[in-house]
């Protein structure tokens, strides 16, 4: 992947779909945002960023 704003769109979006789909769906027990939530969707998007570096050697337009 060539461009960084897209590389940071995709990680944004990473870990709001996870504050999303982690605090939408609970059958009980507390509501809202979790700091187990939180350290998910950080992870999130740092796996996203990760895995959309572009190849070694290659500068990032």
């Amino acid at each position: 992947m060539r461009n960084k704003g897209l590389r940071t769109l995709l990680s944004v979006g990473a870990a709001l779909a996870v504050i999303y789909f982690g605090t939408t769906g609970a059958e009980g027990g507390e509501d809202g945002v979790t700091n187990t939530v939180l350290l998910l969707a950080v992870a999130a998007g740092l796996i996203v960023w990760y895995l959309t570096r572009p190849a070694s050697g290659k500068p990032v337009s």
